[in-house]
């Protein structure tokens, strides 16, 4: 099946779901468009890396980039698999070299490792076909024109967090104690004790 190649065209806060951000990815030389929603951190990683800006402590998917190279591990593509039910698929395509491997991952926090190693980014025909979404013949961009800006990267993490409501901050909180991600959990602890 061949490749169709994607760009990151914009990252913006979901108008639909609170906490969650658009990612909108563009068919090179098309006119499709294939938003996918994604979390705050996600979305931060993302960001953070187009911006090149650089963090205290290494992010996840930085030490994903350091644990591949100390092993010898490059990253040659990510591509968009499948969609199912609404919820999206990629693989990373990894090499030693010697042996190809192709590890399973969500589309964000692919597409957040694939801006680590500078790899293009792919979907398939029926993916965007199914979740693509055309500008129209005007050439006008409607679904980035309903983004509030494009890559909105100048936010800092506790600017954010300010606007989210407190039982998301709470869920974020639980979710980043999980991960052991005990920086961000401080950070976002702050934030709801600011509000108490």
């Amino acid at each position: 099946m061949e490749k169709i190649k994607l760009e990151i065209l914009g990252l913006s806060p979901s108008s639909s779901q609170t906490g969650s951000f658009a990612l909108v990815l563009g068919e090179e030389y098309g006119p499709r468009r294939l938003p996918i929603i994604i979390g705050m951190f996600e979305a931060q990683a993302i960001a953070i890396e187009i911006e090149k800006i650089e963090p205290n402590r290494p992010m996840t998917h930085d030490l994903f980039k350091s644990f591949a190279r100390t092993f010898h591990y490059s990253v040659s593509e990510i591509t968009i698999t499948d969609i199912k039910e609404g919820v999206f698929f990629a693989k990373i395509h990894c090499s030693d070299g010697i042996k190809d491997t192709f590890v399973d991952a969500r589309p964000s926090d692919a597409i957040a490792i694939g801006l680590r190693f500078n790899v293009p980014i792919y979907t398939y025909e029926n993916v965007l076909s199914e979740a693509g979404i055309s500008i129209n013949e005007t050439g006008k961009d409607d679904l980035l024109e309903e983004l509030e800006e494009e890559v909105k990267p100048q936010k800092t993490f506790a600017e954010l967090l300010k606007e989210n409501p407190v039982e998301v901050l709470n869920n974020m909180l639980k979710e980043a104690l999980e991960n052991e991600e005990y920086e961000k959990a401080a950070k976002i602890r702050d934030e709801i004790d600011r509000r108490n």
